[in-house]
């Protein structure tokens, strides 16, 4: 089954997006009003700052880009996942490289530790009498106490371990207060069908339990909701299993959004990474249609919306047309999003042309802002909910929403954003909040807590300079709509700097992407590889010898500039070296297209590395003589590579020998001789001589001991097993 495509490409130049989105955001919104209207919220979160625990008061003790900060998010790893200090207390020295607690050599430790006491004053009964005996405390009482003091610090990001505890958290926060909550059951994606069954019956019974105190002939919107994840639900919630998706995981969420519509309450289908948003739409619009067949009254259905994907806009209008087409009306989440660092890794890691997310911090803030307007101009299909701890942000929604005239909520993540809602609602309390919830055990919270603490340690983050007296207000709420010039990270080619490009990789959940790779699969031919006979080394062994001295006395420039254009021929092919790994070596799409910009990158980087320190080096003189260092090739190197990467191994051994100029003899394995053969084809195309290398099919007892054997042989590089590694070192010595 192939997803249909909804939405324009992702990976798009980010400033073609952002000057489109200031467009849609300069109309209608006056920043300076509304900067205004926070500069007070914000003085009065500084006079009267949250709970030390609050994010805010955290972010502010430990910044993340701080040895503190990271030492602390290494201790949560740790003691999140242990049950006993005594446990706690191994691995933690592990995790700290087995420092010594109670010295002061490592100064960023021994503060560590007297915060640890002093975090254990406020949360140990009695910890604090006797100060005295508190400052003589040893490694075990401090990190019992760290243990004890970071299990309680989740408490404050998750309203509770079970759904019964969580209602009672919310029902005391609500008294006096015009809340609902959002509650989400902890946990990341499924990766068994027994842990995505184990997710249903968790979201199930959530959803009694809040049927249960919930209004059934009310606003849906005042009751309280639940959000899910596609993930948890289906251990192969990807594109390459889009018809095993929508047969097994609709049945399940339709489940759970029929008990939801009965009950008359929320249910929100929480984001995912960019890869996986069409195949989200595409369960979400099979849902939508099962919606307005059933229970056309209902309201609660929603998707969560991520600003700060370059294409978030375009999903509104389409999440929109989607609604009026069904005619029912969703309650969808504006979020800022929650995988930057994710998304960025993974487009450079791909080699994509550009980033799927916004590069700079105030272009997400734009984003927003043009999101939330696309939200309020289409009361008729869209109760928006408007998810955001940016005082500004909140100042701007409020002035847009009084303008459109239709209803909306704002939500804050639980144990963050305290300070300044706290503020909002004592001057309007007439705005609606929802809480977004976690719940479940605190061995759950770690993913959860981490994406927090790097969504909002960066110092371009609201709640990170929030905290931080030294940001004025006025700087803290400076208007986002001035676009950058260039983009906040290195696109994904230029990663590794001026010395090499990174090599061009593609996405496969993108069926034009895909298409060029089924087509040269189904056009691929396996050549077939003569075996090689011993006179045909003998030959090969004497015209590699003969060819050596005229390769090695190039110049290293040209020598590395040969292997450049070889790697840069190869990144052209990858579609038909693709076909080729499926056809001989079975390899899946997504293998064979690492494997091949792995070959590219083993050209380009051993030929970057051959420029920096194969060129001459002068040396001292110390007498007044000229000395001069020159690295220089040994003879013919054998090369001998395995099946299980019958490219980027095999050209990794035969590129770095090649370019430090030597010959090369290539056998590769017995198995995938073909895809080697059209490697080697190409580096002859690239400007190798035949006489430089050559390549010898054949039995690794045979033709790859007669070679290893060859008086001619310079030196080997062989991948394989240790028991045939052995005897080729010996041979060797």
């Amino acid at each position: 089954m192939t997803v249909a495509q909804r939405l324009p490409f992702s990976y798009r130049p980010e400033a073609e997006v952002v000057a489109h989105r200031l467009d849609v955001v300069h109309t209608g919104l006056d920043w300076a009003a509304a900067a205004k209207v926070a500069t007070p919220w914000v003085q009065a979160v500084r006079d009267n700052p949250p709970p030390f625990w609050a994010m805010e008061s955290l972010l502010k003790e430990y910044p993340i880009s701080s040895a503190e900060g990271l030492a602390l998010m290494r201790l949560a790893e740790a003691l999140l996942r242990v049950p006993d200090a005594e446990t706690a207390i191994a691995l933690t020295a592990d995790q700290l490289g087995r420092a010594d607690f109670d010295g002061s050599g490592d100064k960023v430790l021994a503060r560590l530790s007297s915060t640890a006491i002093a975090m254990s004053k406020h949360f140990l009964p009695g910890a604090t009498e006797g100060t005295g005996i508190m400052g003589k405390l040893g490694a075990k009482t401090v990190v019992a106490a760290t243990l004890r003091a970071v299990q309680l610090l989740g408490r404050q990001f998750v309203l509770g371990q079970t759904m019964k505890e969580a209602q009672r958290e919310a029902a005391v926060a609500r008294k006096g207060a015009n809340l609902t909550f959002s509650y989400d059951m902890l946990g990341e994606g499924a990766r068994t069908d027994e842990d995505a069954l184990r997710y249903l019956q968790s979201y199930t019974d959530a959803i009694d339990s809040i049927a249960a105190r919930a209004d059934k002939a009310g606003p849906l919107e005042k009751n309280d909701g639940i959000s899910i994840k596609l993930s948890a639900l289906h251990p192969r919630y990807e594109d390459a299993q889009s018809q095993r998706v929508m047969d097994e995981l609709v049945p399940r969420v339709w489940g759970l959004c029929k008990a939801a519509a009965q009950a008359n309450i929320n249910l929100t289908i929480d984001a995912e990474e960019v890869d996986r948003l069409e195949l989200s739409l595409e369960v979400f619009e099979a849902l939508v249609s099962l919606v307005a067949h059933h229970h056309p009254q209902w309201t609660g259905f929603g998707l969560a919306m991520q600003a700060y994907q370059t294409r978030a806009l375009e999903l509104i209008e389409h999440v929109t047309a989607v609604a009026r087409k069904h005619k029912v009306r969703l309650m969808c989440r504006l979020v800022k999003g929650a995988y930057w660092d994710a998304e960025i890794k993974r487009a450079q890691e791909l080699g994509l042309p550009h980033y799927p997310v916004f590069t700079h911090k105030h272009h997400t803030d734009v984003s927003y802002l043009a999101c939330a307007r696309a939200l309020l101009a289409a009361p008729d299909a869209i109760y928006p909910q408007f998810a955001t701890h940016n005082a500004a942000t909140i100042a701007a929604i409020l002035q847009m929403g009084a303008k459109s005239g239709g209803k909306f909520e704002l939500q804050r993540l639980h144990g963050m954003g305290e300070g300044v809602y706290r503020e909002l609602l004592a001057a309007r309390p007439d705005v609606a909040l929802r809480i977004y919830a976690p719940v479940g055990e605190h061995r759950d919270l770690l993913a959860y807590l981490v994406r927090r603490l790097l969504e909002n340690g960066a110092n371009s983050s609201f709640v990170h300079q929030l905290a931080d007296p030294s940001v004025a207000p006025e700087d803290l709420l400076h208007s986002p709509l001035l676009p950058a010039a260039t983009t906040g990270q290195p696109l994904p080619a230029a990663m590794f700097g001026p010395s090499r490009a990174n090599s061009t990789g593609l996405d496969l959940a993108v069926p034009e992407q895909r298409a060029p790779l089924l087509a040269a699969i189904a056009s691929a031919r396996v050549p077939v590889v003569p075996l090689a006979s011993g006179d045909d080394v003998a030959a090969a062994m004497q015209r590699l010898r003969a060819g050596f001295e005229a390769w090695s006395a190039r110049p290293v420039a040209e020598r590395a500039a040969i292997i450049t254009r070889a790697g840069d021929l190869l990144d052209e092919r990858l579609a038909d070296f693709c076909g080729l790994l499926v056809r001989e070596a079975g390899k899946t799409l997504g293998d064979c297209v690492a494997e091949v910009r792995e070959a590219v990158d083993f050209c380009r980087y051993y030929a970057a590395q051959a420029t920096e320190k194969l060129v001459p080096v002068t040396l001292p003189g110390p007498t007044g003589e000229s000395n001069e260092l020159r690295l220089h090739g040994r003879g013919v190197f054998v090369a001998i590579s395995p099946w299980n990467f019958p490219l980027a191994i095999f050209a990794g051994q035969v590129v770095a020998a090649l370019v430090a100029g030597n010959a090369v003899a290539a056998k590769p394995a017995e198995q995938t001789p073909g895809v080697a053969l059209a490697f080697v084809a190409l580096l002859h195309e690239a400007g190798v001589p035949h006489d430089a290398v050559a390549l010898l099919h054949g039995a690794g007892d045979t033709v790859g001991a007669a070679l290893v054997a060859h008086p001619a042989t310079a030196g080997v590089c062989f991948t394989g097993s240790t028991a045939v590694a052995r005897p080729i070192h010996r041979s060797q010595a």
